[in-house]
């Protein structure tokens, strides 16, 4: 009985974390094109090099977040998918608590807080060129939303900034070897 207990706990803590709506797990599937990175809470911790403690508060109630870039032309995403997307997360039980334009860019912000299930926000944010996704199993202070994006650097180019960090060949590394003599 004891051991049986034990191989319980152990196998309950291999399944991975409760995670991201179905909608986000199709949206990956459909567009293989996608840029997608996990933040748990230990990597959102890291990310706070300089122990901000507004930042700290901020992701207290993160347990996991998927962030997503779709690159909106490459993937041929356009309005009505955008507005599909909306629809689907909405049958998810997520409901719309702000949606906004600011410089340029779609904001819309979704919170799930069903019976039975663990609470979610959604952000997305959308420009001519790229949408962003944040899954979020948890919840954030929604006046803090922004300050989030900026410190994963969604207000810059996040494209180039996060492709930069995936990519082994930095920008500055291919400069260096054009410039080289051969």
């Amino acid at each position: 009985m004891k051991y049986g207990f034990l191989m319980f706990f152990f196998l309950a803590a291999m399944q991975p974390a409760i995670g991201q709506s179905n909608t986000t797990n199709d949206l990956q599937k459909k567009y293989d094109e996608t840029m997608t990175l996990f933040f748990y809470k230990n990597t959102l911790r890291m990310i706070n090099q300089q122990e901000n403690k507004e930042f700290d508060e901020m992701i207290q109630n993160i347990e996991k977040m998927e962030f997503i870039l779709v690159d909106r032309n490459k993937s041929n995403f356009g309005k009505a998918e955008y507005k599909e997307l909306i629809g689907e997360y909405q049958k998810e039980r997520f409901e719309s608590i702000v949606t906004s334009r600011i410089e340029g860019r779609n904001f819309d912000v979704f919170l799930r807080d069903a019976k039975g299930s663990k609470p979610g926000t959604v952000v997305l944010v959308s420009d001519s060129s790229n949408l962003y996704i944040l899954d979020i199993v948890g919840t954030i202070d929604i006046s803090k939303v922004g300050s989030l994006f900026n410190k994963l650097g969604v207000n810059e180019d996040v494209s180039t900034r996060i492709r930069r960090f995936v990519d082994p060949e930095s920008d500055t590394t291919r400069r260096r070897r054009r410039s080289s003599p051969h």
